[in-house]
């Protein structure tokens, strides 16, 4: 796998950030997180997914939940300091991340936002995220990351 190297591995790498890179089988479409926890044979509360919202303050917000899990939109505000947040529509991810739907990682992405991940992230020995290609994940320590990416840890989820 190591030949295919995604921006996400190389700026792991740049901010010496160990890491293990997955690879799962994909098709041209993006795969929910629960199947892509499945084929890596992986805990699904280690598997998180990257979500982009917009608040009422016109910012933007990332937002990395558990993939069996949904944002709860008012969590997510508040832990932002927005009144409200909204998702991004799917046609604005590329433009906006650099990224696409299935393949959006809350690092490396065109501009640095505001980056909450769920409080649960606290409680995993690794967390998951996508490399920022649909197919590739990267595992790496919790702490590691939320430092990299400047996040801040908070309730921001509601179980399906």
């Amino acid at each position: 796998m190591a030949s295919d190297k995604t921006n996400v591995m190389r700026v792991l790498e740049q901010h010496k950030i160990a890491y293990t890179a997955h690879e799962y089988p994909h098709g041209k479409e993006a795969v929910d997180g629960v199947t892509v926890a499945q084929l890596l044979g992986q805990n699904v509360q280690q598997v998180f997914k990257t979500l982009v919202a917009r608040g009422k303050s016109g910012g933007y917000h990332v937002f990395v939940i558990p993939v069996a899990k949904e944002l709860d939109l008012k969590k997510a505000a508040k832990a932002a300091g927005e009144k409200s947040v909204e998702m991004v529509h799917v046609k604005e991810l590329l433009g906006l991340t650099g990224y696409v739907r299935g393949g959006c990682s809350p690092v490396g992405m065109k501009k640095a936002f505001p980056t909450v991940f769920d409080a649960s992230v606290q409680e995993i020995p690794t967390v998951i995220v996508s490399a920022g290609k649909i197919g590739y994940q990267i595992e790496c320590a919790p702490a590691d990351l939320l430092s990299l990416t400047r996040a801040k840890a908070a309730p921001i989820t509601t179980t399906p």
